[in-house]
Parts: structure tokens; sequence; C-alpha cells
């Protein structure tokens, strides 16, 4: 069962009690991300996310770090396009102590110069150690060849550039900006009672930032062919199609639609590409659903030599898909991998505060596990192949990194 509170200054808190659990998760989550920052302080979310761990004014970092170690607990974060998340698993017996380190950190750090030069560094390799894996920084090009200058195009990391403005002061005046009352949700899942709301509410309950507006701007779709020259072993494709925001009404015949696609081993991609004709280790697709928009993406990585085989393999694979629709069997399996899945993150109180603190900062609901199946159960064939014409009939973006930085024939008009 699923508790909402919202605190006098807007702070909402979610919790699940899970009593047959031992372990409490507690994730502080902020509406903002790479997606609220411009060209000069693109970046800045990540830095400030990897700065909270640096220091207050009572614990150094390393006092942070033994503070949960000493309990046995797990302490992180992560950055994305449009949400920052620090987040503690522990032993029910510490999730109060883990309650005020996690307070400590975001309401008293101290960004001193030192751990500023320090970090910065860190975060420089981070960036160097991405640009090393073309696999992954593929990913962020196909961003930017989807929606150009907007920001959603903009790396999470940010850049070398950025990186270097940013003082003690640039992070507090963002801070202020952007990790107001109205964008923090504390979720909470595990062995806790009604009685730890209380203990949320006394920290974070009180605190007040300047309301500011903040008109957020839909992305548009850009089909545009991006490709980068790097010496890769391999030529890395991406191809990515128009998809849905998050809470869209077909939001589930489209999972089901990219499950069919390319997101398992039974997938007609993994079937086609890999299984069939050997030409890649990795292809698979997936979908980022946006407050406004949405990308499916296709990834496969092939040696250069095969790269035009590779794309028109996945473009037949794309074509049949719209033109003859998914099977029935395909539809089944589809839905049991979904319910599968499902059922098995339950399991993990992680897992549950994800789920929970994200549906109520992009939602603002909370789905049952019966009510989710039921929607699941309701998609159907015509469904899943409505959506499918609907998508791959429109122009697709295409980001490459290969040695050559040429595209594949096909797309050289």
């Amino acid at each position: 069962m699923i508790k909402k509170y919202t605190c006098q200054n807007g702070v909402r808190i979610v919790l699940e009690q899970i009593p047959t659990m031992r372990s409490v998760a507690i994730g502080v989550w902020i509406g903002t991300g790479s997606r609220d920052e411009n060209e000069q302080n693109n970046g800045i979310s990540h830095f400030l996310e990897h700065m909270f761990f640096k220091g207050t004014k009572t614990r150094s970092a390393r006092d942070i770090a033994e503070a949960f170690d000493s309990i046995g607990g797990q302490v992180n974060a992560f950055t994305s396009k449009e949400y920052t998340c620090y987040y503690a698993k522990v032993l029910d017996d510490h999730a109060g102590f883990a309650l005020e380190i996690l307070a400590d950190m975001f309401f008293n750090s101290t960004f001193v110069e030192e751990e500023l030069k320090k970090e910065k560094n860190v975060v420089l390799e981070e960036i160097k150690m991405y640009e090393d894996t073309p696999d992954d920084i593929v990913h962020d090009l196909l961003s930017k060849a989807c929606y150009a200058n907007h920001s959603l195009g903009y790396p999470i990391l940010g850049t070398e550039q950025t990186l270097n403005t940013f003082t003690g002061d640039t992070l507090r005046e963002y801070m202020a900006e952007n990790y107001t009352p109205d964008k923090v949700v504390i979720s909470v899942a595990g062995n806790v009672d009604e009685s730890f709301i209380d203990e949320i509410e006394k920290y974070f309950g009180s605190f007040e930032a300047k309301q500011k507006t903040r008109e957020m701007i839909a992305p548009v779709f850009q089909p545009q062919k991006l490709a980068r020259k790097k010496e890769t072993e391999q030529a890395h494709l991406c191809i990515g199609f128009n998809g849905l925001p998050v809470g869209h009404d077909d939001i589930y015949s489209l999972i089901i639609l990219n499950n069919i696609l390319g997101g398992s081993m039974s997938s007609r991609l993994f079937q086609e590409v890999r299984e069939q004709r050997g030409l890649a280790y990795s292809v698979f697709s997936y979908h980022s659903s946006y407050q406004d928009g949405g990308l499916l993406t296709i990834y496969g990585g092939t040696g250069s030599n095969q790269l035009d085989v590779l794309f028109e393999t996945i473009y037949e694979t794309i074509q049949k898909l719209k033109d003859e629709g998914i099977t029935s069997k395909e539809l089944q399996n589809s839905k049991e991998q979904m319910k599968g899945s499902l059922m098995l993150s339950l399991e993990s109180t992680n897992s549950r505060m994800s789920r929970n603190g994200k549906n109520e900062l992009l939602l603002g609901r909370h789905r049952s596990l019966d009510e989710v199946i039921e929607c699941i159960n309701h998609v159907t064939e015509d469904s899943v192949n409505k959506l499918a014409k609907q998508i791959f009939s429109e122009d697709f973006a295409v980001a490459l990194i290969s040695p050559s930085g040429e595209l594949p024939k096909a797309l050289q008009h």
C-alpha cells in the first residue's frame, strides 16, 4: 500500500510499507536534469550531484562514506535528462540515520573550492572514459540529431568547457532556482511505518525557495543524420524514431512493440541481425519517454565493412514489422515478459522506491500492480500494429561513430 503526503511547503512524500523486508530504500528525487540547463551551464545538474558527496558543514566527504559503510548501507546518485536522484539503501534499523545524512547532504553541502577543483577533475575523467566507449556516446549523438539545439539534445555530463566555469556560487544559484519544494519527492520503500513520514517532514517540510515559473519548451523531433569519425574497431549505429511522452494512452502498446522489435533475445532484431546473419554481437532497441516527447532507439555495432548490410537488415526488419504487423504469439510472449519483469522488480526495495519516486515526480499518480497488469492485458494486436505504422512511417534520425565517419550508402543523399 502506497501512502502519499504533501508537506506544507509542497514537498511530496511517497511511502510504501513492506513489513516482510528487512531493508529500507530512501530516495530524494528532484525534477531537474540536463533538460533544465543551457549551453553555458550544461552539465551542472550532474556536477551538483557529485558535489553533494564532497562534504557538508559538519561532515567531510570521508565522513559521509564512512557513515554508510559503518552501517552496511549503500548510498549513490544519478542524473538524467529530466530528474536527479540521491538514494540510500540500509537495514531498517538505520533508516532514520540514513535519512539524516541525505538531508545533511541536500541542505548543508559546502561546495568548497578545494573539493570543487578535485571533483572537476573526476568528472573530466568521467567524460574521457565516456569518450572511450563509442557504443555509449553514439546515443548522445543521436539525441543531438533528434533534438538539435533543444536542451534534450545536451549531454548529461556536459563538456570540459562548461565544467571549468562552475563555482560554488553557480551551484548555489542553480539549486535556488531548481531545487524548489514543488520539484522534490521523497520516496521510501521497505520496513518502516507511517511515523517515518513525520521524520521526513521534520527535515524537508519547512525549507522554502523562490517559486520560479519555468516555461517548458516542447522538443520538435528532427530526423537529422549525424556521423562522427573516430578510431574504433566497430561502426556504432543508432537509429531514432519519434516516440511517445510519459503517461501517453498508448505507452503500453509501445513497450510491447519495442520488446518485439529489439527488447529481448527473442526479438526480431536480435534473431535476424545476430542469430540468423551473425552481423553483430550487440543489437537492441529501447524507448525513452520525456514529459512532452519520446524517442525509440535502435542500436547495432558491427565491423565497418558490414555497416551497409547491418543498416539494410535493420531497415528491412522495421518495414516488415510495419507492413505485416506482429503475431499473436509475439503479443502473448511480450505480455508475459512484461508481467514477469514487473513482478521480479517488486522483490527489491530499491526498485519499488525508484518506481514510486518516478511515478510521483513525472505523473503524480500510482497504479496498483493489478491496474498495471490490466493495462498490459488490454493491449491488442491492432493497437500495436497501428502504433508501428504510425511510428515507422515517419522519417528517422541516425547517429554513427565509425573509423570512416561515412553514413551507410542508403543514407548518402
